[in-house]
């Protein structure tokens, strides 16, 4: 009981917490909100918990949460109060680790499902590790070289690695993550060649693939690092390829269709893109493009 009362509390104090400048949306306290089952609101909390942290509710959370949506009329800001809440609450909950931590151990996990096929951690550190050991031999042998380039490729790794927690903590943003994501060895191990590379680099961060020109000045940068110009930016290796396509607006396009397909399971129409891609691009926190798509009744299943 007293665990209950704690989460109801949580939930309270993401909803007086809320700055007062923030978005507030229009007509949210509809009447006929009052109608819908109990069950579709606990479907909803259900797969809140289930989207956001990777597990079911318990009893005690279940029904702490309903509570609170029904005491608010299932108002978007209460909707979006609990989202808050699962995303960024530190506190320790069900016993466990808190929601903040597993929502943005969530987040990425997802986020290496998407580019590097679900990559475990426990393999990128073995492929540091082996590298290492080579770090290590050239040491003894006077291999500046050789080791200069193992501990070039062992820092993207660690890159890799240290997102989760540096995301968490606000110290880099999305856009950081997606590069570090495709620019390793293991991404071009599942891309294997320039064509391939180039193609996924396309389609898995702009969901969609490069033109004929596009390609072909890509190409001369990755396949023969060769000066070209891509998107009105120069480069000429694959590192400034790469980095050329996280400076795009694009990205952040496809990262909002990456949204909408995880969290709707259909891409985004022209106006939902558009009236989210600027916010985007300035803040660069995906956090909020989630929360808009997890508070719609669409999401929520009150239509």
């Amino acid at each position: 009981m007293r665990q209950l009362a704690l989460l109801f509390l949580f939930v309270l104090s993401f909803t007086a917490c809320r700055k007062s400048n923030q978005t507030v949306v229009p007509g949210n306290q509809v009447p006929y909100y009052d109608g819908i089952p109990t069950v579709l609101v606990e479907n909803y909390v259900n797969r809140l918990f289930i989207d956001l942290i990777g597990r079911e509710p318990v009893d005690s959370e279940m029904v702490s949460c309903v509570e609170f949506l029904r005491s608010k009329s299932l108002a978007m800001d209460a909707r979006d109060s609990l989202v808050r809440m699962l995303m960024y609450n530190p506190a320790p909950a069900a016993g466990d680790s808190s929601y903040q931590y597993f929502y943005f151990q969530r987040f990425y996990e997802l986020m290496k499902i998407r580019l590097i096929e679900g990559a475990a951690d426990s393999y990128i550190a073995g492929e540091i590790g082996i590298l290492q050991s080579g770090y290590l031999v050239d040491s003894l042998n006077g291999d500046s070289v050789g080791m200069a380039q193992k501990r070039f490729e062992m820092n993207k790794y660690q890159r890799i690695l240290d997102s989760q927690l540096q995301l968490r903590y606000g110290e880099i943003t999305i856009d950081s993550v997606c590069q570090r994501m495709v620019n390793n060895a293991i991404y071009d191990f599942i891309n294997m060649n320039s064509f391939n590379f180039i193609n996924a680099t396309f389609d898995n961060l702009f969901y969609r693939y490069p033109t004929s020109s596009e390609f072909d000045r890509a190409y001369m940068m990755v396949d023969g690092s060769n000066p070209a110009t891509l998107f009105g930016r120069s480069g000429s290796n694959k590192t400034e390829y790469i980095d050329i396509l996280i400076g795009q607006r694009e990205l952040f396009q496809g990262v909002i269709i990456w949204c909408y397909k995880t969290l709707l399971a259909r891409d985004p129409s022209t106006s939902e893109v558009y009236s989210l891609l600027q916010p985007f691009v300035n803040t660069r926190n995906v956090q909020d493009v989630q929360r808009k798509i997890l508070i719609t009744d669409e999401y929520a299943n009150f239509r």
